[in-house]
């Protein structure tokens, strides 16, 4: 069985008008330039859409453009949450037609234990239709997936096709892949690890900077991917500050601020989150007129 989700993913944002409605017309173009930048596939309802703040039927539409609009790019879903049993019926109810896999996050606040997320991503596992891509961001939700549960998960369900590693631990990293069958795919869920985690058998990333860059960021990887590891690493250094920029004051105000000085958005974030302040959206400017 092949990898599946490697090479160039993004973490699409949802676009706001300034009445806060969602900006479709504004997500159409930012899909649009992903095609054009030659990315691998897209990924709706992650934690870069401020998923938490959309509504049912907003998710819907949301999806359904990203998958009009895809020009036959595999399209994710994310599906976090906290409850197993709510998440298996949001599973038993949603449209999987045009749908190439799940993102599903590690339960967050009530931080369960190894056994617990075990159990917790089996059960999704056995209900879901579709591949399942394992998110790990502890900096976020609280609780870390170690490598032996990963690896645990790999073996015992087909359906556990991958993860989207955000813990910033290399050395976990690194087990993950040792430890796990060769069709497992171990994605950086930041593109300030991408190159480094390819280097140690990853096999991509699910980007935030792509909603912007998809062109330079798609060749990054797919050098690094090649083995074309000076190439890459060059683009990478060209990048890094923009990079460590996006998310000075949060994700994703950073890439927000960075669409809206290309003119495909408006500044606009739903509260709690917030745009970024008028200094950094000028250092994310400069940065990024920098760029070769």
């Amino acid at each position: 069985m092949r990898q599946l989700f490697t090479g160039a993913g993004v973490a699409l944002v949802t676009p706001f008008k300034k009445d806060n409605s969602v900006d479709f017309k504004s997500l159409e173009v930012i899909v649009n330039n992903q095609v054009q930048g030659k990315m691998d596939y897209l990924v709706a309802l992650g934690t870069t859409a401020e998923t938490p703040t959309l509504s049912a039927g907003e998710k819907q539409d949301i999806v359904k453009l990203i998958k009009d609009k895809s020009d036959g790019l595999p399209v994710v879903v994310g599906m976090g949450g906290n409850d197993t049993r709510k998440i298996i019926k949001q599973i038993d109810k949603f449209d999987f037609n045009g749908v190439s896999g799940l993102l599903i996050v590690t339960p967050y606040y009530n931080k369960p234990s190894q056994e617990g997320m075990f159990v917790h991503y089996s059960e999704i596992a056995k209900a879901s239709p579709v591949p399942i891509i394992l998110y790990n961001v502890p900096s976020r939700t609280g609780v870390n997936l170690e490598a032996e549960t990963v690896a645990r998960l790999a073996e015992t369900s087909e359906k556990i096709a991958a993860v989207k590693e955000a813990s910033g631990i290399l050395s976990q990293i690194t087990k993950i892949g040792k430890y796990t069958p060769d069709n497992f795919t171990v994605i950086s869920g930041d593109d300030v690890l991408a190159l480094p985690i390819i280097s140690i058998g990853g096999k991509g990333v699910i980007s935030v900077i792509a909603n912007a860059l998809p062109g330079k960021l798609s060749k990054l990887i797919h050098l690094a991917l090649e083995g074309k590891f000076s190439e890459s690493l060059e683009m990478h250094f060209e990048m890094i500050d923009l990079f460590k920029l996006l998310f000075k004051e949060g994700n994703p105000g950073g890439i927000k601020a960075l669409l809206h000085y290309q003119g495909i958005i408006e500044n606009v974030l739903r509260s709690p989150l917030y745009k970024n302040s008028d200094e950094t959206y000028n250092e994310v400017k400069e940065a990024y007129l920098k760029l070769k």
